[in-house]
């Protein structure tokens, strides 16, 4: 049987949907999985063990006629569908691909997740929506060992607590300020080491520290998060990687997102140390300072 696994991002959620990937693939271990997601990703997942193949979505608009019939042929010809991206987009994908057995929120598809999906944080409600679809639960924490890179040119030192002082450029709400990031790196017993995109190296000038940013692809990160004894940071995607690869966290979140649905969690289900204030401006450094082991 060919199935299909719908998940288009963000970088966040692509890593929370980590075990259910892992268990979509020990329940069809036979069957062909086919990944349909975003191009940022694509080279990511592509190189886990969970899909055969990868397809990219190009998110067409609705109006776009060649481009609808190319996704149409994108999304035929499966025997089960799992949409994990649960939007509104993803959602009308089913008629599209010939109203397949599909789990996820569709109206009318064969295995709909309950009504209470939108109370539970992204874990559990994975496990729930597979849970309808007839795949065990609870979902087993996922093999990582092939998210690895080389980072031997990085130089890095034997010990060192990792920032993570970026969020979406659209969200600057859920940014702690650069200038108490800097607090808590002057504070620390080990080296700070920043990581982030290129476009939050000027972050990293103003922190101080080991600038890592831009510098390392999804693979080498997750090396770097694995040397970390700590990994202090805003409500990004990085930070859920850390505590995907069991690193401590501290994760600092502002009014504008909801931990008990979002946050980080560790390869146990268990949660790391959630600090939370109205605004990140006004999370004073002493709190976060109080929390390192």
């Amino acid at each position: 049987m060919r199935v299909l696994v719908i998940r288009h991002g963000a970088f966040g959620d692509i890593v929370l949907s980590f075990a259910a990937f892992a268990a979509i693939r020990e329940h069809h271990r036979r069957d062909e999985i086919t990944l349909l997601t975003t191009r940022a990703y694509a080279g990511l997942l592509g190189a886990s063990p969970w899909f055969d193949k990868i397809e990219i979505d190009e998110k067409p608009d609705w109006w776009n006629l060649p481009g609808l019939l190319r996704l149409k042929r994108q999304l035929s010809g499966f025997g089960m569908v799992y949409d994990l991206q649960t939007s509104g987009r993803s959602s009308r994908y089913f008629s599209l691909a010939g109203r397949p057995p599909w789990s996820g929120i569709a109206r009318g598809c064969a295995f709909p997740d309950a009504a209470n999906r939108g109370t539970l944080h992204s874990r559990e409600r994975l496990e729930q929506q597979l849970g309808l679809a007839n795949l065990p639960a609870p979902l087993p924490p996922p093999d990582l060992s092939w998210l690895s890179g080389d980072i031997s040119g990085l130089r890095l030192p034997p010990r060192y607590v990792i920032l993570v002082p970026g969020a979406a450029p659209h969200r600057p709400e859920k940014r702690f300020p650069a200038e108490k990031f800097r607090e808590i790196a002057q504070s620390l017993q080990h080296p700070a080491v920043i990581v982030g995109t290129a476009g939050e190296t000027h972050l990293a000038d103003l922190i101080g520290g080991i600038d890592l940013t831009g510098k390392t692809d999804f693979f080498q990160l997750a090396s770097v998060f694995r040397g970390a004894t700590l990994a202090i940071g805003n409500d990004t995607g990085p930070m859920h990687l850390a505590a995907a690869l069991g690193v401590p966290c501290i994760s600092l979140f502002s009014a504008a997102s909801e931990p008990a649905r979002t946050a980080p969690r560790y390869p146990d289900g268990g949660w790391p140390v959630i600090l939370r204030a109205p605004t990140l401006q006004e999370l004073p450094v002493a709190q976060v300072l109080a929390h390192l082991p």
